[in-house]
C-alpha cells in the first residue's frame, strides 16, 4: 500500500495505514470546496495546467507535488508521476485539515500537541531516541543529516540544531545534545514541532511526518 523504507517503527506504519484508508473520503470533502479557498487554508500555489484546469502545488520535505482538481490525485511535478498512496494521504489530509493558522514561531513536544500525550514515547523512540542511539557523538554527522533538508539552522537550542518547513505550513525541528560521559549523560535529541502543525494534520499524521524526518537525517547522515 505504501513504501515501507519511508517508514521507521510499526506505530508508524499503523498510522500510515489509517491515512491511506481515509484518501477516498478526504477526495469527497475537497471536490465540495473551491481550490482557490483550499490554496488560501493551506499556503499552497493555485496554479492552472495546459488546459485550464486548476491544480495546486506544494512540497513536502523538498519535493515538489501537484494536486489536481477537481479529482485531488496526486503527482509529482515534472513528471507526472503519481505520489504513491501514502504520500497521496500526507498530502490530501494537510488540505483539508487546513484551517489557515499562522504559525506560532515556538517550539514544542509531540506530547505538548492535542492528543500527543498517549503516544509520545512510541513517537520519540522511534525519531529522537533511534537518532541519538545510532549518531552518538558525532555530532557532525547529525550536522550532515539534517543541514540539507533544513529551511534555517536555530540558535540557542542543544548542540546543534535545525528547522524544517516540512509542508507549507507545517513546520518541524531536530535538536541534538551531545553526551557527558563524566556526568553520566548519553547523546540525546528531539524531534519538536511548531504548535500551529495541529491545525495542519491530525496527530497520527504527524508522527509519520516525524518518522520520515528522521529516516532522512539518518540516511544523510551516512558518510
Amino acid at each position: 500500500m505504501f513504501n515501507r523504507d519511508h517508514l521507521i517503527d510499526d506505530a508508524a506504519r499503523r498510522s500510515a495505514e489509517i491515512m491511506i484508508q481515509k484518501a477516498e473520503a478526504l477526495r469527497a470533502e475537497l471536490r465540495s470546496q473551491a481550490p482557490a479557498a483550499v490554496a488560501l487554508r493551506s499556503g499552497a500555489a493555485l496554479t492552472q495546467d495546459e488546459s485550464g484546469r486548476d491544480q495546486l502545488a506544494l512540497a513536502y520535505l523538498g519535493a515538489d507535488y501537484t494536486v489536481a482538481c477537481p479529482d485531488f490525485q496526486v503527482y509529482r511535478t515534472g513528471t507526472g508521476e503519481p505520489a504513491y498512496p501514502f504520500l497521496q494521504a500526507v498530502l490530501l489530509t494537510y488540505l483539508q485539515t487546513a484551517d489557515g493558522a499562522a504559525r506560532a514561531h515556538r517550539w514544542v513536544s509531540f506530547r505538548e500537541l492535542p492528543g500527543g500525550q498517549f503516544y509520545h514515547r512510541a513517537f520519540q523512540g522511534y525519531t529522537g531516541d533511534l537518532l541519538a542511539r545510532e549518531l552518538g557523538d558525532n555530532l557532525e554527522a547529525f550536522r550532515r543529516g539534517a543541514s540539507p533538508l533544513a529551511e534555517t539552522r536555530l540558535g540557542g537550542y542543544g548542540d546543534a540544531a535545525y528547522a524544517f518547513r516540512v509542508l507549507p505550513r507545517v513546520y518541524l525541528a531536530a535538536v541534538y545534545w551531545l553526551g557527558d560521559a563524566d556526568e553520566g549523560f548519553a547523546p540525546r535529541a528531539h524531534i519538536l514541532f511548531d504548535p500551529a502543525a495541529i491545525h495542519y494534520m491530525s496527530i497520527d499524521g504527524l508522527a509519520v511526518i516525524g518518522s520520515q524526518l528522521t529516516s532522512r537525517i539518518r540516511r544523510g547522515a551516512k558518510p
